[in-house]
């Protein structure tokens, strides 16, 4: 029996999804760079983004180094685990529904 319990509600919600999927296949993303791929707005990606680093799923990193800052986000190791077992979970009803 599966343990719907074990899905992680804080990365279920659709934005989240998106943003750990893409920071889990592709690495590390700007700000801005996620923004045009995931079509969110500033403000509701902003606050996806701080609700993840509440977490400890991704760390930001700025670098002021150029004519305009830039941030960046990456998965921790923690929400790399998190998602992983989301997956999982998810690989599990996936199996459960082929074998009916």
């Amino acid at each position: 029996m599966i343990d719907f319990d074990q899905i992680d509600k804080l990365i279920h919600e659709k934005g989240r999804l998106s943003i750990m999927t893409l920071l889990c296949t592709r690495g590390e993303w700007a700000f801005q760079d996620l923004k045009a791929e995931l079509g969110m707005s500033d403000g509701n990606l902003i606050t996806h983004l701080r609700t993840l680093g509440t977490a400890g799923y991704l760390k930001e990193s700025r670098d002021e180094s150029g004519n305009r800052p830039r941030t960046s986000y990456e998965l921790t190791a923690a929400g790399r685990k998190a998602f992983k077992n989301y997956v999982d979970v998810l690989g599990e009803i996936v199996k459960a529904t082929q074998q009916s």
